[in-house]
């Protein structure tokens, strides 16, 4: 599923939304969904924050049976870089099992540059003592360095 809204603070809600939205469809636990909302906003604020004026920001979810992830991206004025060194970064990596930062350099003179935030939360383990734990799933999100293998993307 992909979201777009306008990378302004007071847009940023709908994405948190959709976020907290699919986790309750795919059944994750209320306070798997609160933190996956929070994650979600951190993001999108921490993006956009840095992104060009008047562009959107566009949320990419994908979601399993043991894991919910969100792309976030923003066009950006320049080849700029995401700071990881402050407390929203650090939320973001408590709260979510995987962060990844990925940029994107312009294929022409005058593009744009692209910034994003790849998040992945699994579903945590919620079987009683003495139950056997859900199966997990094989963990297949690569460490990428460009944003064109988004799954369900054509790279532009």
């Amino acid at each position: 599923m992909e979201v777009r809204v306008p990378a302004v603070p007071e847009a940023l809600v709908t994405v948190r939304t959709v976020a907290g939205d699919l986790a309750l469809r795919a059944e994750f636990p209320l306070d798997a969904v609160d933190d996956l909302r929070l994650a979600v906003d951190e993001a999108c604020t921490c993006l956009a924050d840095l992104a060009r004026p008047g562009t959107k920001l566009t949320g990419t979810f994908a979601v399993d049976e043991q894991r919910i992830s969100m792309t976030a991206s923003v066009s950006t004025t320049g080849p700029t870089r995401l700071p990881t060194d402050t407390f929203a970064y650090r939320v973001l990596t408590v709260l979510a099992d995987d962060v990844r930062v990925l940029a994107e350099t312009p294929t022409a003179p005058g593009d744009a540059h692209r910034l994003a935030l790849r998040l992945t939360m699994r579903r945590p383990d919620t079987s009683r003592p003495g139950e056997a734990p859900p199966r997990q799933a094989p963990r297949d999100v690569p460490a990428v360095a460009s944003m064109h293998d988004r799954p369900g993307t054509s790279g532009s």
